[in-house]
């Protein structure tokens, strides 16, 4: 075997870490599955890939490229574990983060709980400048002022700085200027301006995915250091991508640049794992059905490709609810939370109801059945004592499940306060999730306008092809995939992405009066940008791919659309073509348009990306910790 021809996957979950290397040029593969170590991921990502290597009798050498999902920016800012983070943003809008939206997620609900700013109303600061929606400055910054608020910043012990001005994504130099000033000041200090963390219009979004990137900058970079330390103490000089909630792979000063669009990297993944398996086998079109260790998440794959959105949220308030969290304006795989996942813990409420979730048992202690001190029933407990699970064949072998353990955490918080037998009780908890994720899928396909029926059900995670019939017979859907390792599939999505970047810039214009000729400039500007980053990590210029599309609504709507936008030279000779691009979108989603009425666009993106990896898996052998060669 020649030297660095191995390819690995890996992704830390809430309970396993997973892992699927791959020989390039033969298609062989080998997977792995480890116990997450929470107190510190990396230690994980080492043991699994020392484990797969050695039981393949592969030298870690042969490692050229390692490309890595991780959950940590999504539990840094759930848990508040981010740096002591302050807000620096126009005089007379210090509050603007927290007023949020017009928009209630429960217009009924007078004790309604909203989401709390990641920077509290002390740590937010005013400065005297101003800029007019066009990008020209009306009031200058005074850089003396911005010394002076240097000094309170330093006596509040600020970690971190997101810098936000009103309209900065028209013109960034105030932004660039504060930073640059007060950076000077605060040596240690991490800066985000809104300009380079997301360049578009809406003042509040822009603000939050701008404090929730620096809130976590400085983990990330530890983190990504750890991992690279690891592979270097595994005997490995391979290189360390990380996956994009996008759907694209980046390098590592990208994710330290831009932490805040890793979150849900792990999930992304593995929608872009079904799509790859839906064009091998002709099934274009699925609804990806991912169940791990401590969610469910459901992905509509259509034409190859999974839906993309602009924008999502985290930390809400209630898990369901659409609007309760924090908004992150960034370019993400649209995937729904549908529910549950094998180790979250089963109650009985107030009103004496069985419920599922959130709260997880996780790798530590984990389910009542894995023996390591967990007490509470989980939904991999009741699957255990449905017989859905062999206690002697957990991870081919290497983990015993305890069935009298899941016994009694089922009997003691379920079956006993409903007067249920042990099968009874865990019957309520296996099909309770079922129905609410059916539900829960079924809505998010209605939203998209499409009819959830049509699709196959693509089942993979490590519970995922455990629930599938059953959720599948609730949806009416007539067909079933769980692919080869599953319940690793997300490791495959990893595989099968490109390197990829995303550009946005805002530019409002009516279509028919649109200037299309700085539009076409602003494009101009995003493709080079990411052209010189391919460029510069390796992809040759002819195997690069741009893809545009705009952020467009009806005249005086609140929201806007994607439309696709050709790759030429734009011209108002388009404007025709646009119009009908729109219109055809507009009638996917609502089944109908509004003939003569005006088009506006807001945001243009660019997608530049190399090469999407095609390569079919040759499994050789499925090893993993405590399996004899």
């Amino acid at each position: 075997m020649s030297a660095e021809r191995l390819r690995a996957g890996v992704d830390i979950g809430g309970t396993f870490t997973d892992l699927l290397v791959v020989d390039e040029q033969t298609g062989a593969c080998w997977v792995g599955k480890t116990l997450t170590t929470p107190g510190d991921p990396s230690l994980a990502v080492r043991e699994g890939l020392h484990d797969v290597l050695a039981q393949a009798r592969l030298p870690a050498e042969a490692l050229s490229t390692v490309i890595h999902g991780t959950t940590l920016v999504t539990n840094a800012l759930l848990e508040r574990k981010g740096d002591r983070t302050a807000l620096v943003t126009t005089k007379g809008f210090r509050d603007a983060v927290e007023i949020a939206r017009e928009h209630r997620y429960d217009m009924y609900d007078i004790f309604l709980d909203l989401p709390r700013p990641l920077a509290p109303r002390h740590l937010r600061f005013e400065v005297d400048e101003r800029l007019l929606a066009d990008g020209t400055v009306y009031r200058p910054v005074n850089p003396e002022a911005v010394r002076a608020l240097a000094g309170r910043l330093r006596a509040a012990g600020v970690e971190a700085v997101a810098i936000c001005f009103l309209h900065a994504y028209q013109n960034p130099a105030p932004e660039r200027l504060v930073r640059d000033l007060l950076a000077e000041q605060l040596p240690g200090v991490r800066f985000s301006i809104s300009s380079e963390v997301a360049g578009e219009i809406r003042e509040y979004e822009r603000t939050s995915t701008t404090l929730a990137n620096v809130y976590v900058q400085r983990i990330m970079e530890r983190y990504l250091d750890r991992i690279q330390g690891e592979l270097v103490q595994l005997g490995s000089r391979a290189t360390l991508l990380i996956m994009l909630l996008s759907g694209g792979i980046a390098t590592v000063e990208t994710a330290r640049r831009l932490p805040v669009r890793l979150v849900e990297s792990g999930p992304a993944a593995g929608a872009l794992a079904a799509a790859h398996a839906g064009r091998l086998i002709g099934r274009p079109n699925l609804l990806s059905f991912d169940m791990g260790g401590t969610t469910a998440k459901a992905c509509l794959i259509e034409h190859g490709r999974p839906f993309v959105t602009a924008e999502f949220e985290v930390d809400r308030v209630y898990r369901f609810k659409k609007g309760s969290g924090l908004p992150i304006r960034a370019p993400s795989i649209e995937m729904i939370e549908i529910g549950a996942g094998g180790g979250s813990i089963a109650r009985v409420d107030q009103f004496g109801l069985v419920k599922v979730g959130p709260d997880s048992a996780g790798a530590q202690p984990g389910p009542a059945c894995y023996g390591r001190g967990g007490d509470r029933p989980t939904v991999t407990d009741a699957d255990l004592l449905l017989g859905y699970l062999d206690p002697a064949f957990f991870l081919g072998g290497r983990m015993l499940l305890d069935r009298g353990a899941a016994e009694r955490a089922i009997d003691s918080h379920v079956g006993w306060p409903l007067g249920l037998s042990t099968v009874e009780a865990a019957w309520a908890i296996h099909q309770l999730v079922n129905e609410n994720m059916a539900a829960a899928a079924r809505m998010h396909a209605v939203e998209r306008g499409k009819d959830v029926r049509a699709f196959p059900l693509f089942a993979f995670g490590g519970a995922g092809p455990v629930h599938a019939y059953r959720v599948a017979q609730i949806l009416g859907l007539r067909e079933i995939i769980c692919p080869f390792a599953a319940g690793v599939g997300s490791t495959v999505g990893f595989l099968a992405a490109p390197l990829a970047f995303d550009f946005v810039r805002s530019h409002y214009g009516v279509l028919d009066r649109l200037d299309w000729a700085a539009v076409d400039a602003l494009y101009a500007e995003m493709e080079a940008e990411g052209r010189r980053l391919l460029a510069a990590a390796g992809v040759p210029r002819d195997q690069i791919t741009v893809e545009r599309t705009a952020d467009m609504r009806l005249f005086g709507q609140a929201h806007q659309i994607a439309v696709p936008i050709p790759n030429v030279p734009l011209s108002p000779s388009l404007y025709e073509t646009t119009l009908a691009a729109f219109e055809g979108e507009y009638t996917k989603l609502y089944k109908r348009t509004c003939p003569g009425v005006a088009v506006e666009a807001l945001t243009w993106r660019t997608t530049v990306s190399g090469p999407r990896p095609e390569f079919v898996l040759r499994p050789r052998e499925a090893r993993g910790k405590g399996d004899k060669p």
